[in-house]
Order: C-alpha cells, then structure tokens, then sequence
C-alpha cells in the first residue's frame, strides 16, 4: 500500500489574508494553522509560499476551447493547459463548436477530453438551439442526462433573438436548475457593425455597435426569466446602461447574474484606431466611462464575476485587414493578471473578493460541485498561489495556449501564478506546466 501524497504549503496568505499553512494529503486539506510540518517521507512536497497569496482555484464560465473542428485554433488539451497557466481549476466550455455542441455525443466527447487532459476540469456548455441557428431548441434535456451533466446553455457567439425561443429554454431548464446564459446582441442593430458605435467609430469609418443593441436583448431576458422564475445568466456584459438593468432586476429579487470580461476591465475603444485587429472583439471594447461602470458594478457584486471569454484564433484569421479579421482575444493566461491590475491594485477589491468573484461565484453559477470551496479543512485541493509583487511583460511566444492573439503583448501586467493544484496534484509549479 502506497503512502498517501502530501503537500504543504508554507507561509501562504489565505485570500490574501495572514501567513498561513496549508497541508494537502490525497487530494483533499487536511489541516490549516500556523507551524504545521510534516514527516519527511518520500513523497511530500514543501512549497515555500512567503508572500504569495492562496487562492481557491480559479473557475472560469466562459472559455472557447474550439474541439471539435478548429484545433487549429485551440484543443482542449492546449486549451486546459492554458486555464492551469492561469490559475484555473476548471472552465465552462462553449458550445460553438464544428459540429456544435448540440447533442449529448458531443458534450459527452468535450468532457471526456477534459477528463484525459488532466490539466483542469472541463464543463461543457450546451447550445440553446440546434446548429446554433435560433430555431428549435438543442437536446437541453439529454445534454443535462448525459455523462457531461450540463447545466450551462448558451448559443454564445450568437444570440438567441427570438423571444419565444428564450421564453422555452428558460423553462425549460429549470426543471434541473439550469441556467440559460445570454449572448445579449440584437442581431438587426449590429449588422455589419465592427467596432464600439461612437466618437471614434465616427471618426474612423467603421460600422458602429450600438450600445442599446446589448442593453434591449437584456431588458427583454430579465423580464422573461422572472416571468417564467428561471435562471439568466448575462455573458461578456460591457455597456454601463447594462449595468443599470441588471442592477434593476437584482432590486427586484429576480435570477439574474451577469459576468464581465477582463479586457472590458481595462481596454477601450481607443485602441482600435491602431486598426489592428488584436482589439477587435464580440461585444466590442467599450468608452472609458464603460469601463469605469463595469469595474464599479463587479466591486458592488451587481456583476457577479469575471469570466475570460478566452477566444483563440490562428494567426492568419488575426494578422490582416480590420474588416476580415475574426473577433476574439485569448484570456486565461493573463486574466487574473489583469484583474490585479485593474481592481486589487486599484483599492476596488481586496484577494478575499476576487476569490468570491473569480471561484466562488462562477461554480456556485454553472452548480460545479468541488470548485469554488473554501480553504478549509475536508474541502478538495483546489488551489491556485499566486506572486503579486511580480511585474512582467506579456510575451505570447511563451502562452500554453495554441493561439497568441492577445492584446496585451508587450505591456507590463502584475502578478503570477506560481502553482495551480487540481485536486492536490499540482499541474503548475513556480509558473511552468508540471
């Protein structure tokens, strides 16, 4: 009989909190103090953590891994390896896949390619409608039945404008507790539209995104999910008006959670009059005063977390004209970087909060049992440390991620992670995959 594996981790702040130990035994913590040791038999790992912070680890809502069908872009194995990078334990997995992820084949091989990675856990997200198309809805129920056991649908990428359908998949998810998650665009207001519709898309020539095209689709889902007593969540939120509404629907006490991206934290509509197509993104990156709403509303908990939105494309869909270029950033890697940056550094949250907001919140969302737990004795060994006095500059050549289209090369970033822990196994350890 084998020994179990132990870890202790020595001298870590606990959300950010004072120094303490951690020892992990088989997966699970074991004990929580001050001047823990363990035997020296084969088999322990001590990780030094003085001046790290230890943090449950990381949950993302919304990340694209793109298998099956464009691996040139992204697999899931390139793709987990990418969420451990970063801090993360597990990742929702979206369903706009080639085929789509519409039938519980295809979620069922999404979650058992995650199973194999080993790097993090995958979720798959369920479309809300066959192909995507806005039709018929998906096979909401099986997908929910099936091995994957989903509990998160969204068409994102594509919105389900069709206020009937959205009324149907809200009621019909709740008979599992499930939750319909909105990619809020009307699609009539947003044709052919490339950028933020404001002062600079006025200058620059380019078809402008409204910021009522995110806001009305919203307005309308609040008001079904609370007719039918379901569950909305909002992806990628970015407009302050946003903001308002699902400020209003909480007033009211109705289920509504909404998520925000890290590049809506901190990146502006300005960018695009480089014309480069790094910051073209779905919805477009927003005003200075957006920017300042969303960050004030996920201090506030009226956004409920933050959530990567990690959109890998190959180079060639990127490296070309404004116009041809596919919209998405790559995120894991550096999210929590940038919510360092923008909100620890800032005074807006403290480590405690941004647990809440980057773990605790998006499993509690997407119902993903084992994740977003304390740091407590019997709870698994989640865990993610992380450095914040470190400073660097993001160099893409060195991401796990298969893509590199990231607007952040060449800007200095805070903060690393230093070790990612799934289930007590490390799958980071001092900033390298292990």
């Amino acid at each position: 009989m084998s020994e179990p594996k132990k870890t202790l981790i020595r001298g870590a702040k606990v959300l950010g909190g004072e120094p303490q130990d951690v020892i992990v035994v088989d997966g699970a913590i074991t004990a929580v103090g001050t001047g823990l040791t363990v035997s020296s038999a084969e088999g322990t790992t001590v990780v030094e953590a003085a001046g790290q912070i230890l943090l449950p680890g990381l949950v993302d809502l919304h990340t694209h891994l793109r298998e099956p069908g464009r691996e040139d872009s992204e697999t899931v194995l390139t793709g987990t390896r990418a969420a451990a990078t970063g801090g993360f334990t597990a990742v929702h997995a979206m369903a706009n896949t080639f085929p789509v992820a519409d039938t519980a084949g295809v979620v069922e091989q999404v979650w058992r390619l995650g199973r194999e990675s080993g790097y993090c856990d995958v979720q798959p997200v369920g479309a809300v409608t066959v192909g995507l198309e806005g039709r018929k809805l998906a096979e909401l129920g099986a997908m929910h039945d099936s091995a994957a056991g989903v509990r998160v649908f969204s068409d994102d990428g594509k919105c389900v404008d069709d206020a009937v359908i959205m009324r149907r998949a809200l009621e019909y998810v709740k008979a599992f507790d499930g939750v319909i998650a909105q990619h809020a665009q009307e699609p009539r207001l947003t044709e052919g539209a490339q950028m933020n519709e404001g002062v600079v898309s006025a200058e620059l020539g380019l078809g402008g995104w409204p910021a009522v095209a995110e806001e009305s689709i919203i307005a309308r889902d609040v008001l079904l999910a609370a007719h039918v007593g379901s569950r909305v969540h909002i992806c990628h939120l970015s407009t302050a008006g946003s903001v308002e509404l699902v400020r209003w629907a909480k007033s009211k006490g109705w289920n509504v959670t909404a998520e925000v991206t890290p590049h809506h934290l901190l990146l502006t509509d300005e960018l695009v009059r480089s014309y480069n197509p790094v910051y073209k993104v779905n919805p477009p990156l927003r005003t200075e005063a957006d920017v300042m709403a969303l960050r004030e509303a996920l201090a506030d908990g009226t956004i409920d977390c933050v959530a990567t939105d990690h959109a890998p494309h190959p180079h060639e869909d990127k490296d070309c004209e404004w116009g041809a270029a596919a919209m998405g950033m790559v995120g894991l890697e550096t999210a929590l970087s940038v919510v360092q940056h923008t909100m620890v550094d800032t005074g807006l949250l403290d480590w405690a909060q941004v647990a809440d907001r980057m773990s605790l919140r998006p499993a509690a969302i997407g119902r993903l049992e084992g994740h977003g737990r304390p740091i407590a004795v019997g709870e698994p060994a989640n865990l993610t440390l992380v450095d914040p006095a470190y400073r660097g500059v993001v160099d893409p050549a060195g991401f796990a991620s298969r893509s590199r289209n990231t607007p952040y090369e060449g800007r200095e970033l805070p903060g690393r992670v230093t070790h990612t822990f799934l289930r007590g196994r490390a799958t980071v350890v001092d900033g390298k995959l292990a």
